[in-house]
């Protein structure tokens, strides 16, 4: 009889769910910090990872690698339903009378992180791109998984995610260091762009109307 953790945690072993939560708990939340910017969400994404992975382990294939991926894979799904769950939530508030404010202990909670800056900067940047390339940046650098592991996480084939990073590394190191100097004041109004709606290139407007004038000619 096979006695791997993962033969274990598919046969809902107590004991083997206690060891995957010990071994892997730190690694989801730092997976859920860095895909949410927020310790509160972050804590409850763990939670909810693994009832979801409960839920899930009869999934979970006979063999000795490792779980992480499929925790994180997980993980990643359920930042999904939670942002969802949040903008919904948030659609309900505009709805009625604004609640009475009370102060705000985000920015003293973040002060554990290391380059708190570059994390605040990093994480505004990653909010402009579109999920796929979040998911897979925070992965595949945050996380350091491979592009096979991270596919296999998220669902998506091998060269999908090595698309998405390529596009994701280019997009925010140009991001987070606007992000950075604006913050600083060292950012010139010149090179501030106004993001081109999905689909559209800087250019394409401005072509398209070139494009119309010369039609009518």
């Amino acid at each position: 009889m096979e006695n791997s953790l993962r033969a274990r945690v598919r046969a809902g072993d107590p004991d083997a769910f206690r060891h995957l939560f010990d071994e892997h708990a730190a690694v989801v939340h730092r997976h859920a910090v860095r895909m949410t910017g927020n310790w509160g969400t972050a804590d409850d994404i763990v939670s909810l990872t693994f009832l979801e992975a409960w839920r899930l382990r009869e999934r979970v294939l006979p063999g000795e690698d490792s779980l992480r991926p499929w925790l994180l894979g997980i993980a990643t799904n359920v930042t999904r339903n939670t942002a969802r769950a949040a903008r919904r939530h948030q659609a309900a508030l505009i709805r009625v009378p604004p609640p009475d404010p009370v102060p705000d202990f985000a920015d003293e909670v973040t002060q554990r992180l290391a380059d708190t800056e570059e994390l605040a900067a990093a994480q505004k940047a990653l909010s402009t791109m579109r999920r796929g390339e979040r998911e897979v940046f925070t992965l595949c650098v945050w996380e350091g998984l491979d592009a096979a592991t991270a596919a296999e996480a998220l669902g998506v084939a091998v060269g999908t995610v090595r698309a998405r990073l390529s596009r994701a590394r280019k997009r925010l190191r140009k991001l987070t260091e606007l992000e950075l100097r604006r913050e600083n004041g060292t950012l010139k109004n010149s090179e501030v762009q106004r993001p081109a709606a999905v689909g559209q290139s800087p250019g394409s407007r401005h072509q398209a109307a070139r494009s119309t004038q010369e039609t009518k000619r």
